[in-house]
């Protein structure tokens, strides 16, 4: 995972999905809607996705998790967006707040992370048949590169290794790699999420280490989970789309000494206005969780340019001096069919998981990795 959902977040059946499916049989979904619109005034809706793939693939070695959605889940979910709610572009929210009037009743916004080459090839053909936009936060080093993220890496190759089992001393870990795919998968997301509990001096040594000794070393490119190129995203600029930063390379920015940092959200900006013609004005924190950004962070994002950013932190958010800097989301998961959808974007605070906290109980002395 790239970010700080709830354990359980991808269990299908969890009683959140079957009240939603009660609540829309009754056809409840959009009175509760409405009734949110009243006495949640002014609440910006932000739904968060990553991937969206034309269709399951049984030996899929990525990152599951980051799967949103498939794409006919995809187009069921933003005709619904359309039909039922408000959305909106980043440019015309921060021009609302700028003149200090009230948000739409409804207001939605759609972003994606990362930037993968899916965003391009799948997703923006839907939004742009449907007239809609989106906000792509994309890392711009991986754009430049054509590389794949180590955090995905990590995962494949665990998944694909041959290796009876992964021994990270580092991470206090020694487990046998099971034969299923799913089983693998689920030591991936272990050892991942440890990972994101170290300094980002260390995450990217080990990372390195651990695929190289799994015999999977990190490609310079690969189709699996390949970024988009800025032709793509130059495109998806030209039909109607929005394109944030999400850092240079990917790192969790209050996991980084100040100068680095700072540079992350800085240098980010200025390749985008050169490839692109403008400064980002929206960042997302990479990883967005509760340990990615911190005060230091918002203040060097506000010195560097930005106007607004968004975290991964599940909940909605009324934006305003004091938030417009962590922007809470809806994150939105493959598991997700189209009644908890609704009933997500209807009641968030009832149908939405909370985002957990990233437990480093574990972390001792914290060795670099060599």
């Amino acid at each position: 995972m790239h970010d700080d959902r709830s354990a359980d977040m991808t269990i299908p059946g969890g009683r959140r999905q079957r009240l939603a499916r009660v609540v829309q049989r009754m056809g409840l979904l959009q009175p509760l809607a409405a009734a949110l619109s009243v006495f949640g005034s002014g609440q910006l809706r932000i739904l968060a996705y990553h991937r969206v793939l034309t269709e399951p693939v049984e030996d899929f070695s990525f990152d599951l998790e980051l799967v949103s959605a498939w794409a006919e889940c995809f187009r069921e979910q933003m005709i619904h967006l359309r039909k039922h709610f408000h959305p909106m572009r980043f440019d015309e929210v921060l021009a609302i707040l700028q003149a200090r009037r009230r948000l739409p009743a409804n207001a939605v916004l759609v972003t994606f992370d990362d930037g993968y080459e899916d965003n391009h090839r799948v997703a923006f053909p839907i939004l742009r048949d449907l007239d809609l936009s989106a906000m792509f936060f994309v890392a711009t080093g991986h754009i430049d590169s054509g590389r794949p993220y180590l955090y995905d890496w990590l995962v494949h190759g665990l998944c694909v290794t041959k290796a009876g089992r992964v021994e990270i001393p580092e991470l206090e870990l020694d487990v046998p790699l099971p034969a299923s795919l799913d089983g693998r998968r689920a030591v991936a997301a272990g050892v991942l999420d440890r990972v994101k509990a170290l300094r980002e001096s260390t995450q990217s040594i080990l990372v390195r280490r651990i695929v190289a000794q799994l015999g999977v070393p990190v490609p310079d490119r690969d189709g699996g989970c390949r970024p988009m190129s800025w032709q793509n995203l130059r495109e998806m600029r030209d039909g109607g789309m929005e394109i944030g930063s999400h850092g240079v390379h990917h790192r969790m920015l209050a996991k980084l000494p100040a100068s680095l940092m700072k540079a992350e959200l800085v240098e980010s900006r200025r390749r985008m206005e050169v490839e692109l013609g403008a400064p980002a004005r929206v960042l997302s924190y990479p990883v967005g969780g509760h340990d990615a950004f911190d005060p230091e962070v918002i203040a060097a994002a506000r010195a560097a340019g930005y106007e607004m950013a968004c975290t991964y932190i599940a909940g909605t958010s009324r934006p305003g001096p004091h938030s417009q800097f962590a922007l809470r989301r809806l994150p939105v998961e493959r598991c997700m069919d189209q009644a908890w959808f609704e009933a997500v974007l209807a009641w968030p605070g009832l149908f939405i998981h909370r985002s957990r906290r990233r437990d480093a109980s574990w972390i001792g002395s914290q060795p670099a990795a060599t």
